[in-house]
């Protein structure tokens, strides 16, 4: 329950900033088509280089390993810190290449973008510290200390963008979110250095030989992050061809699927430790037991969340914009989204289960498959073949999650995962 709380703080934290953004200027909403999904994109692919740390932290723990798990841990901060410092300086560098991608925004939209990313990237650093973190306590058990110091974190969001967005627009929100990344990373450092009792960043020793270990799980996980990324950001370009009034709408819907696949991350973060700790102590059965029992809480979760956007779309649409178009918009594309949210939480969670096994090559072919060649292909084809707009766009998305738990349950069913070694 930590573990999807922390989910749903990380879904606050992106809801606050759109919500607050949509009420202040529809264009500084706007621009967080352009500017969220280029953050969203390293923030997701940076995240993949914790499933190694994960699997090795967990199966270490499992095995009653200390040396290993913490030697893990201070390998996985150090590559955070180094692979953060690198992504920022790059991410600053395109930022008025991906401003050409979207020609139709119109000035003032790439103005407010511009601005919130030179806030944002930055704070690369501290993102991944804290997500390193957070991951390495959560593969060891303790899924406490992330969710409480991610509600410090939120709660100065809150007050810094209530301070700073009626003057600075989207600048205020990066502000925000780069204060509350360098505050949980800064918490999470001191909790690891000196009070946590389950791993620590204290000691040297054997950090190169178990960082290859993670490096060798973690790597097709990023590969399959990157051609993730890949996809969808053909997915954003194609919903900047449909004008303001579509990326508008797109952010509002994007920010209340959040909840959806950040909760079932939580889920999956939950499944990815337990499996991983109980392949460490040898209980195969049980290990699979656990994601079963994660899947079924995903389930049930997503079909409350599909049932809501199916019963009160107008509702949800008016938390972010009142634009009366653009809500109305938005609705079309919420009842297409209400069927797209057991499959999409359930994949995330079988995922996640898998990579917690260390088989990570499984979510990557999937992501190949479906995340670049069913939703860019079917995307393509309802939104501008057949002429449906942002509801095609959506039925894109759709079909992809479709097909991904197509895949991952029945890699999880057969069950070859069990026998994976690290």
């Amino acid at each position: 329950m930590p573990a999807v709380g922390q989910g749903l703080l990380h879904t606050l934290l992106f809801l606050v900033d759109r919500i607050m953004l949509g009420r202040h200027d529809p264009d500084s909403l706007a621009a967080m088509q352009i500017g969220g999904p280029l953050v969203w994109a390293v923030f997701s692919t940076l995240y993949a280089l914790n499933v190694g740390p994960v699997a090795l932290v967990g199966r270490a723990v499992g095995a009653g390993d200390a040396a290993l798990a913490t030697a893990a841990t201070r390998g996985a901060m150090a590559l955070g810190l180094v692979v953060g410092l690198f992504a920022g300086a790059l991410g600053l560098l395109l930022i008025q290449p991906l401003l050409l991608l979207f020609p139709n925004a119109g000035p003032d939209v790439h103005a407010e973008a511009s601005a919130y990313l030179l806030a944002v990237l930055p704070g690369l650093p501290f993102v991944l510290l804290s997500l390193t973190g957070a991951a390495v306590l959560s593969a060891a058990g303790d899924t406490r200390t992330p969710f409480l110091i991610s509600a410090v974190g939120n709660a100065l969001n809150i007050g810094v963008n209530a301070l700073l967005i009626p003057q600075l627009g989207a600048m205020g929100a990066g502000i925000g979110s780069t204060a509350a990344v360098v505050l949980q990373s800064l918490f999470l450092i001191h909790w690891l250095r000196g009070r946590s009792r389950v791993l620590s960043l204290e000691g040297r020793g054997g950090e190169r030989a178990a960082l290859r270990r993670v490096l060798e799980v973690s790597m097709p996980a990023v590969a399959e992050r990157i051609v993730q990324h890949i996809g969808f950001y053909g997915f954003v370009v194609m919903v900047g061809w449909l004008g303001p009034a579509a990326m508008a709408a797109n952010q509002s819907l994007v920010s209340l699927e959040s909840i959806a696949f950040l909760s079932a991350d939580g889920i999956g973060i939950a499944a990815a430790a337990v499996v991983a700790q109980k392949l460490g102590a040898g209980e195969s059965e049980t290990a699979s037991r656990g994601g079963w029992i994660a899947l079924r809480l995903s389930l049930a979760w997503m079909v409350i969340i599909g049932a809501t956007f199916a019963l009160v779309p107008e509702t949800l649409m008016s938390i972010f914009i009142t634009d009366e178009d653009i809500v109305a918009l938005g609705v079309r594309c919420l009842f297409v989204a209400a069927v797209a949210q057991p499959f999409m939480g359930s994949a995330i969670v079988l995922a996640q289960a898998l990579r917690g096994a260390g088989e990570t090559r499984l979510p990557f072919m999937s992501m190949v498959v479906c995340g670049l060649g069913v939703r860019l292909a079917a995307t393509w084809y309802f939104a501008f073949a057949l002429d449906y707009g942002l509801v095609g766009v959506w039925i894109g998305s759709t079909l992809d999650w479709m097909c991904r738990f197509a895949i991952l349950g029945g890699a999880f069913y057969r069950g070859t995962w069990r026998s994976k070694t690290l």
